[in-house]
């Protein structure tokens, strides 16, 4: 489901040690760089970040994505409001990246038929918590998004919120995955941290409203432990580029979706903000499907 992806991790707000302004070191916290990463190293940076922190992700953003709702991204836009999906009465849905899969059990009472998948053990065990406590459950399966573990023309629906894209080196492989586990006319919606909020630092205050990163600059966003491995990995690709990918691999785009910042919002989650939100968009959602 819908990831705190490293904007939270690269302001410093997940270690509560203050904003990250620089990539400049600091004893306090990890060595923050970027370089590039092999898909390996982002698979086991992925995977132990994401077992590590899924109690105090759960705790801190839970309520707000609900247990059996779909929420695309920070602006609370709801797929019951958006229909990216179309109807999905009687599909077959995949959900990549589904974390607590609260987005799976809502797809479950539209009568989709849903399989939530996520690298994640720690994320899993929330989703299978949450299948307990409201009585809706679906099949949950723990897998990369490199080799889905499913047959050809699977699905009709494959959809994510801000999950596995950023994390992986290579996504324009995961596009060709999705792809093949699609049935011809089948959709692919995914939601990821808008490309231009790379620009900026990630703060949700007016620093945050200043450009010093060119958006031009593909190298990964990396934090290293004291060894010098991965432990956190997110990438960055300009809105061309996702593009490229999907068409690359066989898919037609049908909508980029930028949601605004809702007048009736005021939380802030990360470097999201009402301040930033009302100013440019934190959140891209493509919408494409396969001919």
């Amino acid at each position: 489901m819908f990831r705190d992806p490293a904007l939270t991790a690269r302001t410093g707000t997940h270690r509560t040690l203050g904003p990250v302004t620089s990539l400049e070191p600091h004893p306090d916290r990890p060595a923050v760089l970027r370089r590039p990463v092999s898909d390996a190293e982002s698979r086991v940076a992925s995977r132990g970040w994401w077992d590590a922190d899924a109690d105090d992700y759960q705790a801190e953003h839970g309520r707000f994505l609900g247990d059996v709702d779909f929420v695309w991204c920070p602006e609370g836009l709801r797929e019951a409001d958006a229909r990216l999906l179309g109807d999905v009465a009687g599909a077959r849905v995949l959900e990549l990246g589904c974390g607590a899969a609260s987005a799976a059990r809502w797809l479950a009472g539209e009568g989709a038929r849903v399989v939530a998948m996520d690298l994640s053990a720690g994320m899993l065990r929330h989703a299978a918590r949450a299948a307990t406590t409201t009585g809706v459950r679906v099949p949950l399966v723990q897998a990369d998004a490199l080799a889905l573990p499913f047959a050809a023309g699977a699905f009709d629906v494959v959809c994510t919120a801000f999950g596995a894209v950023p994390f992986v080196a290579d996504s324009g492989a995961v596009m060709r995955e999705v792809f093949r586990v699609l049935r011809p006319g089948g959709r692919w919606v995914f939601s990821i941290t808008h490309p231009m909020r790379w620009i900026f630092l990630d703060d949700p205050a007016e620093a945050g409203l200043m450009a010093v990163n060119s958006y031009f600059d593909r190298r990964p966003y990396v934090e290293e432990d004291a060894d010098g491995v991965p432990r956190y990995v997110e990438q960055h690709r300009t809105l061309g580029d996702r593009v490229r990918e999907l068409v690359a691999a066989g898919f037609v785009l049908d909508d980029l979706v930028e949601p605004e910042w809702p007048e009736w919002l005021e939380a802030e989650w990360g470097q999201w903000s009402p301040l930033r939100g009302r100013l440019f968009p934190g959140t891209a959602i493509f919408v494409a499907h396969r001919p």
